[in-house]
């Protein structure tokens, strides 16, 4: 599925890009997990109640005895309005099943859940300050005090004329149907077909001034909140309607009505812990909407795909740069302070955050630019190199990691030319040379690749969650990030997994370009043993543990089509017999290898 086609992550971007402006509608679904039951097992257990008392045997289905029985289904609203006339009593019932017990406190039971602590943090963080919910209970009121926040609660007529106003409130919390310790709760059918003229009022603000995000209420029912829904005449927000199962008619119809979003949920914790996380990546990161990943590398398209749009490649992609050199004077870029392993991932995923156009757009590059839009690729990765690693105070681990996004700028464009066989494109791209702080100019493979880049210690990306105990924890990391990203940029792959080990060891064979077919064949000659018998050379990543796939590598470049293509792009001396006995050196190196 691409990012475009997710809702989770289309509703994350939206929280986060339109901070405050989302109101949350949450009904008794939300409660679910921390055992306070919804309205249908409220029912069910009055039912029950109602019956032993009058002598009935335990049932296994109550709503199917009740139905057996009255030739009708149970209906909450009359079943309590039979056995409580008043809204005291009714209170007194209700307080029964959500107030929790010294019991129920002890074992983690009408606590908040994780779904009342994930609103309270977006809460916290400005990104939500409406709620509108249908819930007696007090969770959510307890989840926002456990973070500092104080909520304005509204749960009745009086309440609400003496509220502060809603724009001042930095949360503001409508409870429409009342609060389990007020006796003047709303839960009858005829209590909830009409609301209090000034209910009306503030719902129809909100519904009009805010976007909104359903959760935990059907629709079906609260004939007097379906109708705020349906009158509310703004559109100018979109709503999201979370739901672990299918809408039923009303709940449809009132989605529909809204130009709303479904998005299916496994529950309701999960949905709101999940939005939480992202919202807080995407906060840290600062990482572009996948929307607008997505139009970038439409106009990249549009503008390769004809020789006389090459001067707006090259301005998208010196526009992409600047972005980039801009992003990374901010103060969350800097390399200065004390350096931890949190601090290390949060930079590693600024990087590639703020760099994902770029390389992307060199993918693409690799697979279909001409030699001049490849140039323009080199010339942005140049010029990126250079402003980033202009200043060199600070800590040598985030100073090193300043060269990550020209690193996977490089890597991408590496991997387009390999997937489309252009070895002398490939070949070139290599060559090009880099200023370097020791006053002298280095190549591409120099520097750029992972088996040079100086910031691919292994002791940094061991930090990485679940990296910790790899072999070549960069090499991982880079092949699982691409991975994941390629088909934006490549398209689609038979196997990724060997054009991977081709990007690692072509360049080996690459190195051995300043040897001779003689000199590489003159040393493979040599008694193996414990004696060198291959020419030494960098061997990186997980071709050095991948054995047997990297064995197949190896074999399909000493095949006589292969190696010829590959000479006849230039390399080792335009000599297919030089190309294999390069695979060949390479082969015993990987050989000897060994991990400590």
């Amino acid at each position: 599925m691409s990012t475009l086609a997710d809702p989770a992550t289309k509703i994350a971007f939206s929280i986060h890009e339109n901070k405050g402006v989302f109101a949350l509608l949450l009904g008794s679904g939300l409660s679910r997990s921390a055992e306070i039951p919804t309205g249908w097992e409220i029912t069910s257990d009055l039912v029950r109640r109602i019956a032993v008392a009058q002598g009935v045997e335990e049932q296994s289905d109550w709503h199917k005895w009740y139905h057996e029985t009255y030739k009708q289904e149970p209906d909450y609203s009359q079943i309590l309005g039979e056995i409580a006339s008043t809204p005291d009593e009714r209170r007194s019932i209700l307080h029964g099943y959500i107030e929790p017990s010294a019991s129920d406190r002890e074992e983690g039971r009408k606590t908040p859940t994780a779904a009342h602590k994930a609103i309270a943090q977006l809460v916290r963080d400005g990104f939500i300050r409406v709620i509108i919910t249908t819930n007696f209970d007090r969770l959510l009121e307890n989840a926002l005090r456990e973070v500092g926040v104080e909520p304005t609660i509204v749960s009745s007529s009086d309440a609400l004329r003496g509220a502060e106003p809603l724009a001042h409130t930095g949360c503001y919390i409508l409870k429409i149907h009342g609060d389990y310790k007020d006796a003047r709760i709303l839960n009858t059918e005829e209590e909830l077909s009409a609301y209090p003229a000034e209910y009306n009022a503030v719902l129809d603000r909100i519904l009009d001034d805010y976007g909104l995000i359903v959760c935990g209420w059907s629709g079906e029912w609260d004939h007097a909140l379906r109708s705020a829904i349906l009158r509310a005449p703004n559109r100018r927000y979109p709503l999201f309607w979370a739901s672990r199962g299918e809408l039923g008619p009303n709940g449809r119809e009132l989605c529909n009505s809204r130009k709303g979003m479904e998005i299916k949920i496994e529950s309701a914790d999960a949905f709101f812990t999940t939005l939480a996380d992202q919202i807080t990546t995407i906060r840290e990161t600062q990482r572009q909407n996948p929307a607008e990943t997505a139009l970038l590398l439409e106009r990249a398209k549009r503008y390769m795909s004809r020789t006389e749009y090459r001067i707006k490649f090259s301005d998208l992609v010196d526009q992409e740069v600047w972005k980039v050199i801009d992003r990374s004077n901010d103060e969350d870029f800097s390399c200065q302070g004390a350096v931890s392993s949190e601090t290390v991932m949060q930079r590693i995923r600024l990087h590639e955050s703020a760099g994902e156009g770029l390389v992307k757009i060199s993918g693409l590059t690799g697979v279909w630019g001409d030699e001049e839009q490849i140039r323009t690729i080199a010339n942005a990765i140049k010029t990126l190199w250079a402003a980033l690693q202009a200043d060199r105070n600070g800590m040598v681990v985030l100073l090193n990691l300043r060269g990550y996004i020209p690193a996977l700028m490089s890597h991408a464009c590496i991997l387009g030319l390999i997937k489309n066989s252009r070895w002398k494109e490939l070949r070139s791209f290599w060559k090009n040379e880099l200023p370097c702080d020791r006053h002298h100019t280095e190549t591409f493979l120099d520097d750029l690749s992972p088996l040079g880049w100086r910031g691919s210690d292994k002791a940094i990306w061991s930090l990485l969650p679940g990296l910790e105990n790899r072999h070549t924890p960069f090499s991982d990391h880079i092949y699982e990030l691409f991975d994941s990203s390629h088909r934006t940029f490549l398209g689609s792959l038979p196997d990724f997994a060997t054009l991977h080990l081709l990007s690692e060891v072509l360049p080996a064979i690459f190195a051995l370009e300043h040897y001779s077919v003689k000199e590489l064949e003159e040393e493979l000659a040599k008694p193996q043993g414990f004696g060198q018998s291959y020419i030494r050379l960098p061997v990186w990543g997980r071709m050095g543990w991948s054995r047997w796939p990297t064995d197949r590598v190896l074999t399909q470049i000493e095949s006589v089509a292969f190696s010829t293509e590959l000479a006849e792009a230039g390399f080792i001396g335009g000599s297919p017999d030089g190309v294999r006995f390069a695979a060949q050196n390479v082969r015993r190196a990987i050989g000897r290898l060994h991990w400590y």
